[in-house]
C-alpha cells in the first residue's frame, strides 16, 4: 500500500479520494488544526508520494477584491511545499492550485502541468484547477494527464464554483471614476447574496449547497466544531470529490507504468 504525505490537508477532500483508491495517507500540519508547515521537517525516503494544495489566495482572480475590502491575502506557501518535497524525496508529487499559481521549483523532478475542470467528470460545478505532477529523475513514471478518463458528456446544469468566502462570487469588471471596483454577478449569485444578507451572510443553505457541489453529503460538517462561515471556508478550499477521484485513478495508472 503506497504511503502518501498530504500537505495543507484542510478537511481532507483530496485525501479522501486517495484513501478510496487504496492509498495510506499521513496528514501533515495545517493551520486549520493549529499546525505550521514552516516548522515541519519530514523524514527522507519514507513516503512514496507527496500531495497537497498550498493556499491559493495570492494567485486567485478575486484577490484584488479581497484586498480592496480590507482583508489580508495569505502568503505564497508553494516554496514550503517544494521544501518539504525536496526533504522527503518521494518518487512523485502532486500539487493542486488555481490557474495563476507559479510552478514549484523542484529541479530534481520531471514536472508535468495540466488543467482540469470538475465538469469534465460529468459533475455540475464549473471549477477549473491546475495540477503539477512530478516524478523523480531516473524513476520514470507515466504522465497523469494521459490517463485521465473524461465523461462522455458534460452535465446540462452549470453551477458556479464553490466560493470559500461564501455567498456570491464577485467578478471584477472595471475600476469606476470613484476608484471603486465595479462588480458583476450571475442571477443565481444575486439570489444567494440576497439570501445571505437576510440571514447573516454565511448561511446554512449555502453550506449545504456547497457540500453537494463538492460531492459531499449535505450534512457532512453538521457536527464539526466550526462556525457556519468556517465550514463554508473548509468546504470551498477543498478539491471536489469527482475531480479528486478522476485525478487519483489517473495517478494509479501512471505509477503502475514504471
Amino acid at each position: 500500500m503506497p504511503l502518501i504525505l498530504s500537505l495543507f490537508p484542510g478537511i481532507g477532500l483530496l485525501d479522501m479520494a486517495f484513501e478510496q483508491e487504496g492509498f495510506c495517507i499521513v496528514r501533515g500540519p495545517d493551520v486549520l488544526w493549529g499546525g505550521d508547515i514552516k516548522t515541519f521537517f519530514p523524514p527522507a525516503g519514507k513516503f512514496d508520494g507527496v500531495i497537497g494544495g498550498p493556499p491559493c489566495q495570492a494567485f486567485s482572480r478575486p484577490r484584488h477584491l479581497v484586498e480592496h475590502n480590507g482583508y489580508v491575502i495569505a502568503e505564497n506557501l508553494i516554496p514550503e511545499f517544494s521544501r518539504v518535497v525536496e526533504a522527503a524525496r518521494p518518487d512523485w508529487f502532486l500539487m493542486e492550485n488555481v490557474p495563476g499559481a507559479p510552478d514549484p521549483l523542484l529541479p530534481m523532478y520531471d514536472v508535468e502541468r495540466f488543467a482540469f475542470n470538475n465538469r469534465w467528470t460529468g459533475a455540475d460545478q464549473n471549477r477549473m484547477r491546475w495540477f503539477w505532477w512530478g516524478s523523480w529523475h531516473g524513476r520514470p513514471l507515466g504522465r497523469v494527464s494521459k490517463y485521465i478518463e473524461l465523461a462522455a458528456l458534460e452535465s446540462a446544469t452549470v453551477e458556479p464554483a464553490v466560493c470559500a468566502s461564501g455567498g456570491a462570487a464577485p467578478v471584477p469588471v472595471r475600476i469606476g471614476g470613484s476608484g471603486k471596483v465595479k462588480r458583476s454577478f450571475t442571477a443565481r449569485h444575486v439570489a444567494i447574496r440576497k439570501s445571505a444578507s437576510a440571514m447573516g451572510y454565511k448561511t446554512i443553505g449555502y453550506l449545504r449547497d456547497a457540500c453537494r457541489l463538492q460531492g459531499l453529503p449535505a450534512d457532512f460538517l453538521d457536527h464539526a466544531p466550526f462556525t457556519v462561515a468556517g465550514k463554508i471556508k473548509c468546504v470551498g478550499n477543498g478539491v471536489p470529490l469527482p475531480m479528486g477521484y478522476a485525478i487519483v485513478q489517473a495517478v494509479k495508472r501512471a505509477i503502475s507504468c514504471r
